[in-house]
């Protein structure tokens, strides 16, 4: 059973009623950020219950020492983990002495939670009666602003209802903070310096090994009844924290709020010695605006950010509030400023995983990315990786692959990898595939070839290198096979000739000697810089057209269909739906034994292939493999839904393309995997944009024009979404009557519609 407490709501996160086992998954759930820090909806005030404190700034990270039982030649050395930053938002609240804490209340009434996406905040109100019997009221405002994205701001509201009392809030900074999943229990921060200035305060700190110099800041301010109380508080200090004390005393009713701003400044923008001149900076700026106006400014940057990334539904709240959920999301986590960055798999919202990027990125991110905000913000990321190449060479080094063979990692901060199991580390060599592909998707989506003879073709070489290292010549089969691999399905591992591993290999050959060809042709001044720097050869590069051509895919000639690897049709062949509920999920309910010796699938495999290389196969293989492989997938991914969505949508499945998108959609907000209180799936939710783009509008680029084949879900009535496809934005509004098509802008666009062509004029809306 799922969880259904959040209540549909077209443009808010809705949670009323006070329940202490829901509270750790709701702190993931209305996390918020801005692109560069983000954290988990802890309570302001001190909460004695379960709870899983985090705050995280991009970045900064700390290399946690491999814990493993038995260690293996080429082992990571460490797990790059995403770290728990100083706490900036706490305010300790004691009324008469007593604390105020939801978790020994007497009673707590009224209570609600919202996350207001359309604007950018989060808000919790509530009424308790503590155990001295003083009835409070409380509402509290927060928001991570996007416009000054290295402060947020705290408006912390309360009333005493039932008494005169005596109120202390104490606001604080706290660097004396854990990671939920380290390893060994190390110190990741060494603070440095607690200083205070009447109503600010500062941690000076740096994280160890990695040594990222952090200034933690807060400013506060106390008003009463809406007047300004102008007192310095009292400073409250200890080694690894300090609090700004504030007492009043209050009549009953009386309103007592505490606005509050805080944040960090790092040294990957500012020099070590100026953190504390930058936060003083950004406070001024901040407390400036004031409150309600920075409040003004965070709804009209998330205005402009709505303007070209909604997706309207009608018809379907709960559709609709899922979309909206996984695109506000995206944003919170990666803005594409700084092509230093890159997308968590769980953003700010949990330490699960570690690292900033996995393939996650290339394949279902990029997409979403490119088609929402421009270009540059697709190129920062294809950037990204480019800054990693030589990491990637040595990673691949490090396995005895020779000769600037590129292995990118699967999990990773700086290049370099660090993750920490064995059969993903150094078998899911996948994702390889996934960043040439990612680079073929830019330049198709784009039109911009510049990428490839600037940064691309070097990162093409060395994943090529990789794959013509990587398999071994089969005497028996007369093929070239690869050995010992994990595919994208994690439920086999260790096997032989994935298929979908096999056929990226294949594909990436063929498009890197593709590109040498074509910037030999048109970019002579790079092909020579290229070649000069990477000593390629022609004899080479043959080599690596004999693999491509002669690579060994397995293939039932019984069922008619690419088998996932050599072993697949050896198992039990038992149905997902022939399996008991009560065995589900199986990777929490089964030994990992028992997982990889059944044919349950994890996620797409075979049909990840199909997905990516559409084009290569018709649409009545990709129902033959759909059909036989689906039944056998349990979808105990996140990425699993999202692209059984677009397929079965293809295959005008649209029931069935309608349960997998609201599964992708709402896997978060519903708890499908039963684990959402660690964190939000980030990087899965482009894929739930996907669904609906890709699924039913049928969006590809094909032979250099925009395509489409709409479809609507019975349940809904209508939807609508925008592309900005080479800097022109096309509008898409599908109803039951059709599809309606408008362009922005000066400038005609051909595209086709259900294999039709059809011209796009600004200013006139087409019906098809």
């Amino acid at each position: 059973m799922n969880q259904d407490y959040i209540k549909a709501d077209p443009w808010s996160v809705i949670e009323e009623g006070f329940d202490k086992e829901q509270v750790k998954s709701s702190e993931s759930l209305f996390s918020i950020g801005n692109g560069a820090m983000g954290q988990r909806a802890n309570f302001e005030e001190q909460y004695s219950g379960e709870t899983f404190q985090g705050s995280y700034i991009a970045g900064v990270y700390y290399p946690d020492k491999t814990r493993v039982g038995w260690w293996k030649n080429g082992y990571p050395e460490y797990f790059a983990k995403v770290l728990n930053a100083p706490n900036w938002i706490g305010i300790d609240v004691f009324i008469n002495d007593e604390p105020l804490d939801l978790n020994t209340c007497k009673n707590v009434s009224n209570f609600k939670r919202e996350l207001n996406m359309k604007e950018g905040w989060y808000k919790r109100s509530f009424t308790a009666t503590m155990t001295n019997n003083l009835v409070v009221a409380v509402e509290v405002v927060r928001f991570l602003s996007i416009d000054l994205d290295e402060i947020g701001a705290i408006q912390y509201n309360l009333q005493v209802l039932n008494s005169d009392a005596e109120i202390i809030l104490l606001p604080y900074l706290d660097s004396g903070i854990t990671n939920e999943d380290s390893n060994w229990d190390d110190k990741f921060w060494n603070t440095t310096k607690i200083t205070s200035n009447s109503n600010r305060a500062f941690i000076e700190s740096h994280t160890m090994k990695t040594n990222f110099a952090v200034c933690t800041f807060m400013q506060t301010e106390l008003h009463v009844n809406g007047d300004r109380i102008d007192v310095n508080p009292t400073a409250k200090k200890d080694e690894l924290s300090i609090g700004n004390s504030y007492i009043v005393e209050v009549k009953k009713n009386e309103k007592v709020a505490l606005t509050k701003y805080g944040g960090y400044t790092v040294d990957r923008n500012h020099s070590k010695d100026e953190l504390l001149k930058a936060a003083n900076t950004v406070l001024d700026e901040a407390s400036g605006y004031g409150f309600e106006a920075l409040l003004q400014k965070q709804k009209e940057a998330w205005a402009k950010i709505w303007e070209m990334s909604d997706i309207t539904i009608e018809g379907d709240v709960k559709a609709q509030q899922g979309i909206r959920f996984n695109i506000f999301q995206l944003n919170q986590t990666y803005l594409g400023k700084d092509s230093r960055l890159n997308i968590g798999p769980k953003g700010f919202t949990g330490e699960k995983y570690g690292g900033s990027t996995y393939w996650d990125t290339e394949a279902y991110c990029l997409p979403f990315y490119m088609a929402t905000k421009n270009q540059d913000v697709a190129w920062n990321l294809l950037e990204y990786r480019y800054n990693h190449l030589e990491k990637a060479i040595e990673n691949a080094e490090k396995l005895g692959f020779k000769n600037g063979a590129a292995l990118y990692p699967m999990v990773t901060m700086n290049g370099e990898e660090c993750h920490n199991e064995w059969e993903i580390t150094f078998e899911e060599i996948h994702r390889n595939g996934a960043i040439a592909f990612a680079i073929h998707n830019y330049h198709r989506f784009t039109d911009d070839y510049s990428y490839v003879p600037k940064m691309g073709m070097e990162v093409l070489i060395g994943i090529a290198r990789f794959w013509h290292q990587r398999v071994n010549f089969s005497e028996d089969k007369q093929k070239y096979v690869m050995l010992g691999v994990t595919g994208p399905n994690e439920y086999e591992n260790n096997v032989n000739n994935n298929w979908y591993t096999n056929y990226l290999a294949k594909w990436c050959i063929n498009y890197a000697l593709e590109q040498l060809e074509v910037t030999k042709d048109k970019y002579s001044e790079d092909y020579k810089r290229i070649v000069s720097k990477t000593k390629l050869t022609s004899a080479e590069t043959e080599d690596w057209a004999k693999v491509a051509n002669n690579i060994y895919f397995p293939f039932s000639e019984k069922h008619q269909v690419y088998l996932q690897q050599d072993g697949f049709l050896d198992k039990e062949m038992v149905k997902v739906e022939d399996l008991d509920k009560s065995e589900r999920p199986i990777n929490q309910k089964w030994s990992w034994d028992r997982i990889l010796r059944s044919p349950y699938i994890k996620q797409a495999d075979v049909l990840q292939g199909f997905y990516f290389f559409e084009d290569d196969f018709t649409t009545k293989e990709l129902e033959k493999h759909f059909d036989f492989y689906e039944p056998f997938t349990v979808h105990e991914s996140s990425l699993s839904p999202c692209v059984h969505s677009i397929q079965a949508a293809k295959l005008e499945r649209m029931d069935q393309a309608y349960t997998f998108y609201l599964r992708t959609s709402r896997l978060d907000l519903d708890d499908y995997n039963k684990e959402v209180e660690e964190g939000l799936h980030i990087t899965s939710m482009a894929g739930t944009w996907m669904s609906i783009v890709e699924g039913f509008g049928g969006m590809r680029v094909k032979n250099n024009h925009l395509c489409f084949t709409p479809q609507i879900p019975k349940q809904w009535t209508s939807y609508s979404f925008k592309i900005n496809f080479r800097n022109q934005i096309v509008t898409i509004a599908v109803s039951e009557k059709g599809a309606d098509f408008e362009i922005s802008g000066s400038n005609e666009l051909m595209i086709q519609v259900n294999d039709e062509q059809v011209k796009l004029v600004p200013g006139k809306i087409v019906h098809v």
